[in-house]
């Protein structure tokens, strides 16, 4: 009686599917009759991509204008923060957050947001210069492309030479084969920016031994302690912490960190 009662059930189920699936059928071929009643007023969007044969020689220019311009948008951010205060600020703010042993305490977006906004407060007057000398003429149509970057990057060579030690452009000019330049205007760009980079991580890095150098202390001290104490199962990094946030608190530090971050650009 059970086998019978489930064969009756399972074919009640499939003469149901078999309904559904003939409704399903009706619907789509009314709603397909439907749409080729309409006409022209149902219009499917139709998109192509493809390469066409250029019939003038300014559309392909323009074409490779457009390329370009996208590359350089694309890249610009990168660019930009290679050439300013960002390198060497970052870098110092990852170091004081390595020397508190605080984990992701500032976040990384708080400190890189604040190393943004602390380059464009140092770069400010390069900034300007470049708006007054280069960017505002070219608007006004008064100087061509080719003067727009010789006045526009000429601010910003003027910075990087101020930051960068003469050891690292010596370093770049003699792996680039270039004659011994008699002055700066004789240095190229992509010569100098590397050797920024260069020194902008040396400086950084000085930085960041003089910041480690009090905490280390705590961290001796609080291991030495434990040690006499017999407590050598606690972590003295555990211990130690609480110590390190309240000197950094008792100095100002992030007053003092940023103070001297930015009279180091003067």
């Amino acid at each position: 009686m059970l086998a019978v009662s489930l064969g009756g059930c399972m074919s009640v189920v499939t003469k149901r599917s078999v309904l559904a699936l003939v409704v399903l059928g009706i619907v789509a071929l009314q709603t397909g009759s439907l749409q080729a009643q309409a006409g022209p007023n149902f219009v499917l969007p139709k998109i192509t991509f493809g390469v066409e044969q250029a019939q003038r020689p300014g559309e392909v220019a323009v074409a490779m204008q457009v390329l370009l311009l996208l590359t350089v948008l694309s890249l610009a951010p990168a660019f930009i923060m290679m050439v300013t205060s960002f390198i060497r600020i970052s870098i110092v703010f990852s170091f004081t957050r390595m020397a508190l042993a605080t984990q992701q305490m500032p976040p990384t977006q708080v400190l890189m947001g604040l190393a943004l906004f602390l380059t464009i407060f140092v770069m400010a007057p390069t900034i300007k210069k470049v708006n007054e000398d280069a960017l505002q003429p070219f608007l006004a149509q008064k100087i061509g492309a080719d003067q727009f970057y010789e006045k526009g990057v000429a601010p910003i060579r003027d910075f990087m030479f101020r930051q960068t030690r003469e050891n690292d452009i010596a370093l770049f000019m003699h792996l680039s084969k270039e004659p011994r330049p008699a002055t700066r205007n004789d240095i190229p760009t992509y010569v100098l920016v590397p050797a920024f980079i260069v020194s902008e991580m040396t400086t950084a890095f000085k930085i960041g031994v003089l910041i480690f150098v009090p905490f280390i202390i705590i961290d001796m001290v609080v291991a030495s302690v434990l040690m006499s104490m017999g407590m050598i199962m606690l972590p003295p990094v555990m211990v130690s912490l609480p110590f390190k946030i309240i000197l950094f608190y008792l100095v100002d530090g992030w007053n003092l960190l940023i103070r001297k971050l930015v009279e180091g650009f003067v």
